[in-house]
């Protein structure tokens, strides 16, 4: 195993393992935990590894006077602002744990991500077995390192960063504790554009800092998220939601379950077909390289002792008998058996 690779709920994130898929809940219940059930079920159902929120006390995560972003008014309205819009969508310690006991029972990983030190703090009181850095807390280097002295692994996510503030926050986490940490490339659009989404930039994460790296995708449909896998992300995280037509900030930029079981059997599908790089015949194309190669057959009679001349032999399907990359190898052996014409030629009628 990957000195870098680290183990959540029995899964192993490392390259070459399979993606860690999560399913991001988020806000996406509009603070009915009855909806926040029913996006656990809908994870669990899509074969997700993991379904998760997010933490956090409106007070202190956002002042009175705070704007909201232009996706949330397109999709909330400008009436009220992101204080009051984000009030709506708190879940207490209670509902969080009542959430985490039904993920348990669903045999989903169930976490979250937290925007204040004292939802940290809760998130760690309920066990959650790793923690997820926003991109939006990405240089809020006291967060992190206050998450990070939780002692759990981190998920940071890289959306609207440089390669520096990248660096810095990593710094940080090393500061405080020698914790497992990936990191998720991210465009923080909602829906992100896709001639933005620049997959290649986890290649530079990976090769800069040496930490499993993936994906936080905001794009609409699957496609984007199944490269990534086929790039070498480790992580694929993907909002989920059980109606596009909800309302609410996230819901249009999020999956709906069909969409999400779709998407991880495209991913594993992607997995499977990555393979191990050694190229073979494969088993499924044997019975069509017998019948679609072509071997040395005789191209009129011949007669046991004759030797195999060049105007003997023709060159036809199946691709049971001699090679035709063969065919000098064998001119001028002896045919040991009297042949017709179009008979297969093998090596054990050759002397």
């Amino acid at each position: 195993m990957s000195a870098r690779a680290f183990v959540v709920a029995g899964r192993t994130i490392a390259p070459g393992r399979p993606a860690f898929v999560i399913a991001e809940a988020g806000v996406n219940h509009n603070g009915d935990p009855a909806l926040a059930r029913k996006l656990i079920d809908a994870a669990a159902d899509s074969a997700a590894d993991a379904v998760k929120f997010q933490t956090f006390r409106t007070a202190a995560l956002t002042s009175r006077t705070a704007p909201k972003a232009a996706y949330q008014i397109e999709s909330t309205g400008a009436a009220e602002s992101q204080s009051e819009m984000l009030s709506r969508l708190e879940l207490s310690a209670d509902v969080l744990r009542s959430l985490q006991a039904h993920a348990e029972a669903r045999r989903i990983v169930f976490f979250s991500t937290p925007f204040d030190e004292a939802s940290a703090d809760t998130l760690a009181t309920l066990g959650v077995p790793l923690f997820k850095i926003p991109s939006g807390e990405i240089t809020n280097l006291p967060l992190l390192r206050h998450v990070v002295a939780k002692g759990k692994p981190i998920i940071l996510s890289t959306g609207m960063s440089t390669l520096d503030e990248v660096a810095d926050a990593l710094a940080a986490v090393r500061e405080v504790a020698d914790v497992p940490v990936a990191i998720l490339h991210c465009v923080s659009a909602y829906p992100a554009p896709v001639g933005e989404v620049n997959l290649k930039a986890m290649d530079t994460l990976r090769e800069r800092f040496g930490y499993p790296v993936g994906l936080s995708d905001h794009t609409l449909g699957l496609e984007i998220p199944i490269a990534a896998v086929a790039r070498g992300a480790v992580i694929v995280e993907k909002h989920l939601t059980l109606d596009k037509r909800l309302p609410g900030p996230d819901h249009r930029a999020s999956l709906e379950p069909g969409e999400m079981a779709a998407l991880v059997r495209g991913i594993r599908n992607v997995e499977a077909a990555l393979g191990d790089g050694a190229k073979r015949p494969m088993p499924s194309e044997l019975d069509t390289r017998r019948v679609a190669r072509k071997s040395l057959v005789a191209a009129r009679p011949i007669r046991a002792g004759e030797e195999l001349v060049k105007d003997a032999v023709a060159i036809k399907r199946p691709g049971t008998g001699v090679s035709p990359a063969e065919l000098e190898r064998a001119l001028g052996r002896r045919v040991r058996r009297d042949l017709a014409a179009d008979d297969v030629i093998d090596w054990t009628v050759l002397e």
